[in-house]
């Protein structure tokens, strides 16, 4: 796990520049999106490139990590409506390459199951983008949840409905109480994971991911088994962490492969 403790202003550009990076490898990469506020910085950062021709996702596929349930299409709140607005209009990525879902399906068990096959018809995920909660949850799997889980209905936490009120106008009875949302096991698959968090309502939380023992109680802790996994944090985000000064010291002296 690659630890990264710098301005929140420019984490930003270091994501958007492994996004180039791949992309210029492998041109019909398939990007993880994640939604929330912790990734704007990454999307304003990839649309000005794509904007002044440097970067083009023309030929890329995405896949959103959850849904809530019951929210018709186009909810201004609703996960696919957001990552629209915040990313896909803003770039050439062609609209009916991001795949979500479907959390307005009548059979919402064969939903999370054709969604399963829909990311490993497109051969994985290249590179996934990650929040985290204040309790540690990725995507929606709340504290609990199984290690090796796959995509599934999830109950929301109270604290994860309180959290994300803000998106429904601060009206929490508006917050809907199930979504479907990739597992534990499904995002661990990604051949590369990049966890963003800012802010010192997420220290605890990124304490446990980065320094923590691996448990359900806090589900992000699982990332300490991928191979190749980057947290990218600002200073108020690391301020619990035992070992901050080890991670800037490994980080400014970065082995570079070939040098």
């Amino acid at each position: 796990m690659e630890v990264i403790i710098t301005e929140e202003e420019r984490i930003g550009e270091l994501v958007a520049d492994d996004i180039a990076a791949l992309v210029a490898r492998v041109p019909d990469a398939v990007l993880g999106l994640a939604t929330g506020s912790s990734p704007l910085r990454i999307y304003d950062s990839v649309a000005r490139r794509v904007d002044a021709g440097t970067l083009s996702l023309a030929r890329a596929r995405a896949f959103t990590l959850d849904e809530y349930v019951g929210l018709p299409a186009g909810h201004p709140a609703a996960y696919r409506t957001v990552i629209d607005a915040d990313f896909v209009s803003r770039v050439d990525l062609p609209a009916d390459a991001v795949q979500g879902p479907d959390g307005t399906a009548a059979d919402l068990a064969a939903a999370c199951a054709a969604y399963e096959a829909a990311i490993r018809d497109a051969g994985g995920v290249d590179l996934q983008i990650l929040g985290i909660g204040t309790d540690g949850h990725i995507a929606f799997n709340e504290p609990g949840s199984s290690l090796s889980s796959r995509t599934r209905v999830k109950t929301l936490t109270e604290q994860t409905r309180r959290d994300n009120a803000r998106f429904f106008d601060g009206d929490l009875e508006s917050v809907p109480r199930h979504c479907l949302t990739q597992g534990l096991g499904t995002i661990m698959e990604a051949r590369h994971i990049v966890l963003v968090a800012t802010g010192a309502g997420k220290a605890q939380a990124v304490h446990h991911l980065v320094e923590g023992a691996v448990s359900a109680l806090w589900p992000a802790t699982i990332l300490q088994h991928h191979p190749r996994v980057s947290v990218l944090i600002d200073e108020a985000a690391a301020s619990r962490l035992q070992l901050a000064d080890y991670y800037r010291y490994t980080y400014a002296h970065r082995h570079q492969v070939g040098q």
